[in-house]
């Protein structure tokens, strides 16, 4: 006998979500997962604070940059929350004034948890190439490593791992 077609998941399936869930459209899958742990929400805004002075505001760096926490991406038929992602300010202009960002990002950082690792490192990063992310992030709080990748040619390239003896 055969199985029914899978129905592709909607908008309206993330909107009926509790709000202690987050939701996200990956090729055509609704993909939850709870709100961060302590952890992963410490290592989320310490990152943002050291972003914000030199890239954001030009406070000791280039500034030019805009970032967002947990911003909601319409991708293409995707609907991605990275938890950290920017933009150069020229690319994000005018602002966007709607719930989602329809402007890939420059840079996303995925923070890595044991409910999101999975779709971080496959689903999710698919997407941010084929949408032509320039850097991405993947930041694991629990090994307290960074592995940054740059996308070249349409594939990742890793160019850097840091771990907690390592500058940034």
């Amino acid at each position: 006998m055969a199985e029914p077609a899978k129905r592709k998941a909607t908008y309206a399936d993330i909107e009926a979500l509790p709000s202690n869930v987050v939701g996200e459209l990956l090729y055509g899958s609704l993909v939850t997962h709870p709100r961060p742990m302590p952890a992963h929400a410490r290592a989320q805004f310490s990152l943002s604070y050291e972003l914000e002075g030199p890239f954001n505001r030009g406070r000791g760096g280039p500034g030019g940059w805009i970032f967002m926490t947990e911003p909601q991406l319409r991708l293409g038929p995707h609907l991605a929350v990275p938890d950290l992602a920017g933009w150069r300010s020229e690319r994000l202009s005018p602002f966007p004034e709607t719930a989602s960002v329809e402007t890939a990002p420059d840079w996303i950082c995925e923070i890595l948890s044991d409910a999101t690792e999975r779709y971080d490192r496959s689903e999710k990063r698919r997407i941010y190439s084929e949408f032509g992310v320039d850097f991405l992030w993947l930041l694991d709080p629990r090994s307290r490593i960074l592995e940054c990748f740059s996308l070249v040619a349409g594939q990742w390239l890793l160019t850097h791992t840091f771990d907690i003896a390592s500058t940034v």
